[in-house]
């Protein structure tokens, strides 16, 4: 991958996001399609840190980016026979100081973001303790199964490492979050962890 860090960043007008980086980083490889992007993001594992299930979200990213001239379109590239062209992307030179800006603010920052599940913990007083510890216990083992599939990817990886840290910290905080699970769900069995909700949704 080509690096960027020579480079002095400038502030970009564009707010960073997770998709736009991994789409700058792409493109600090070589210009390419969208259809390219989407198939190297799921192919290196990277859809588990962005979202790329419709292509249209990538669509709509780099449009961002090109009105932010960051990315500008090169050239369109002949597909097989009944496909149409598609457009191919590279980045600029405003881009590759973007990407470092954004993998600064995106290391160092502590952003709010809003994950579904605490959402969900602050009002889990709503059911019954024993359908709280049921749901709990459902979650971790999906957690368990998570772990060990997230496991043994990194076991038969033949990459350097410097290519997983992304599933190495996703492996720990499931490993965090599965013994805080058990202890949640133990604390609310035996009775420790205080259910005075005034009313169950149940």
């Amino acid at each position: 991958m080509a690096r960027a860090d020579d480079a002095r960043p400038r502030t970009s007008a564009l707010r960073p996001s997770a998709l736009g980086l991994i789409v700058l980083a792409m493109l600090l490889e070589e210009p390419m399609h969208v259809y390219r992007m989407q198939k190297l993001i799921k192919d290196r594992g990277k859809d588990k840190v962005v979202n790329v299930r419709q292509r249209t979200s990538l669509h709509q990213i780099i449009a961002r980016l090109v009105d932010h001239g960051l990315v500008e379109q090169t050239d369109s590239a002949a597909t097989a026979e009944n496909y149409p062209e598609r457009r191919v992307y590279a980045i600029t030179a405003d881009g590759r100081h973007a990407a470092v800006e954004w993998l600064s603010a995106l290391i160092t920052g502590l952003a709010d973001e809003f994950p579904r599940f605490p959402a969900a913990l602050s009002v889990l007083a709503m059911v019954t303790p024993e359908s709280a510890a049921r749901l709990i216990a459902e979650r971790s083992s999906a957690v368990d199964a998570e772990r060990e599939s997230q496991r043994a990817q990194l076991t038969r990886a033949t990459v350097d490492r410097i290519y997983l840290l992304e599933d190495e910290y996703r492996l720990r905080m499931l490993d965090a979050e599965a013994a805080w699970l058990a202890d949640v769900c133990a604390d609310i069995r035996n009775g420790t962890l205080d259910w005075t909700a005034p009313a169950a949704a149940e």
